[in-house]
């Protein structure tokens, strides 16, 4: 019997919390609902592991971007999707620059919620059961690509977020050629839209400071195109 995808929705809005509960239990998640971002943490360290976290920026006690930041400090790993209002752009970006995996704007249809799940969750299974290689050499550092650490430079080893960790592997996959933007934000984030392209380039950013320490492996961009990895 294949084990449910368990989830933790944190939503302060009783009634669209208790109707999203309901939606994804009909739909097969096994789905735990918390009123505030207070308890949803306390949920969070009880009840691990949870497949996936749905969380709403803005909730009582503990907004939603505390929330994933303090989630994040216990587990790099499980995905993150934030129900947002329209005019907050700012907080989406600094939810994925601490690694969030996808936002949905409020008012938004349930068939979409789902879309994002289930796209998240394929892409989580494929990189457990990938055969591409694992390790790769980047000049003077090593990039273990499954357990998401690179190795080498001053900081000796890092742990990446599952975002810079997919990012990089792209990058590495097509070394010293053109990463196509659209290609890179279709294959991670699902959608190229305006938020995720910032996004992508956020975790560009934060890369090239992991990788500063040897002048011989650059990202550079190319205007127009993407990035190429040189090494």
């Amino acid at each position: 019997m294949e084990k449910k995808v368990k989830l933790l929705l944190a939503e302060d809005d009783e009634n669209l919390g208790l109707l999203l509960k309901e939606y994804l239990i009909a739909k097969g998640y096994e789905t735990d609902l918390y009123s505030d971002g207070e308890l949803a943490y306390k949920g969070f360290t009880k009840n691990q592991p949870y497949n996936l976290c749905i969380l709403d920026i803005m909730m009582p006690k503990k907004d939603g971007i505390s929330l994933a930041k303090d989630i994040r400090l216990l587990n790099m790993d499980v995905p993150i999707i934030f129900l947002t209002a329209k005019n907050m752009k700012e907080d989406v970006l600094e939810g994925f620059k601490i690694g969030a995996d996808d936002y949905i704007t409020k008012p938004f249809s349930m068939e979409e919620l789902i879309f994002r799940i289930e796209a998240i969750m394929r892409r989580v299974s494929q990189d457990n059961n990938s055969h591409e290689d694992a390790v790769y050499q980047l000049g003077i550092y090593t990039f273990d690509s499954r357990k998401q650490i690179l190795t080498g430079g001053e900081e000796d080893e890092v742990k990446l977020t599952t975002k810079e960790a997919e990012l990089l592997r792209l990058l590495c996959n097509n070394a010293n050629k053109v990463l196509e933007r659209n290609f890179a934000l279709k294959t991670i984030w699902i959608d190229d839209n305006y938020f995720n392209a910032r996004s992508m380039d956020v975790y560009i950013t934060k890369l090239r400071k992991h990788l500063k320490d040897d002048p011989k492996v650059e990202i550079i961009n190319v205007h127009g195109k993407g990035y190429k990895l040189i090494m």
